[in-house]
């Protein structure tokens, strides 16, 4: 593991942080396997029912590639073919990951850091942040899936504005895409996030995560989806305990206590 990236857990709300603010948490190869890591150990955590990812610093989310680390990791074929799978497998991570994700973005979010951005479920920002994908600028091919995740999330139209251009856009201009959900000023955006991680993960799981679920099978071709699955999830929802304990609560006008069972 690397102290660039680090993580940790607040009663049902894990956090994980690219921590390398020195190069506004610019990425390399040990800190994309570290992520995967992480993702990992959060998803098999029973506890932890809501997944935040940030950047130290307050600065940047993340600023890209780690061009320092060039040399070393990127300078032949096979460290190319390394590099390149494990920023699929960190991509994966995030987007498979069987909970809600949030990101809590400040300053820069560029290149690897849009792709990460745009795996999560939720994103919210500070005014400062800035958005790009400078792939045009560099001379970069970009692979189907990471341009796939952005269709879905902003439509062709948008995708095609900011490879084209290449430019930073601003707070504003993302939320106006649909990039971001939520734009809250710098010194509230921490408390915000948290309120949020707090009432989703205070929610029925079973309830949560079969909607993750399932909004991912619709955004597959209609041959890929597994309805079966998905048919499952919402049964296992009104075969749990949780269904008789929302029912009671609301009737005891008390707020349910969810186990995910």
């Amino acid at each position: 593991m690397t102290d660039k990236m680090l993580s940790r857990k607040d009663g049902r709300v894990g956090t994980v942080i690219f921590n390398n603010p020195e190069r506004h948490n610019a990425m390399s190869l040990e800190m994309w396997e570290a992520t995967v890591s992480f993702l990992e150990a959060f998803a098999k955590d029973p506890e932890v029912r809501v997944l935040v990812l940030t950047g130290a610093g307050g600065k940047a989310f993340i600023s890209g590639a780690d061009i320092s680390k060039f040399a070393d990791e990127r300078s032949s074929k096979e460290g190319i073919a390394r590099y390149n799978a494990a920023v699929e497998r960190g991509y994966t991570a995030v987007h498979a990951f069987p909970k809600p994700t949030i990101a809590m973005i400040r300053g820069y979010c560029i290149g690897g850091g849009m792709g990460i951005a745009s795996c999560c479920d939720i994103r919210v920002c500070s005014p400062n942040s800035r958005f790009a994908v400078p792939a045009a600028k560099l001379g970069l091919g970009y692979d189907f899936p990471g341009l796939k995740r952005l269709v879905d999330l902003v439509g062709p139209s948008f995708t095609k504005e900011i490879f084209f251009t290449a430019r930073q856009f601003d707070a504003a201009e993302a939320k106006d895409m649909g990039l971001v959900n939520r734009v809250v000023p710098e010194a509230e955006l921490e408390a915000y996030v948290k309120n949020y991680a707090d009432i989703i993960a205070s929610n029925a799981p079973l309830t949560v995560n079969s909607i993750k679920f399932i909004v991912g099978e619709v955004l597959k071709d209609e041959s890929k989806r597994d309805m079966q699955r998905c048919a499952d999830l919402v049964a296992q929802c009104f075969a749990s305990k949780d269904y008789i304990e929302g029912r009671q609560a609301f009737m005891e006008k008390r707020k349910p206590v969810f186990t995910g069972s």
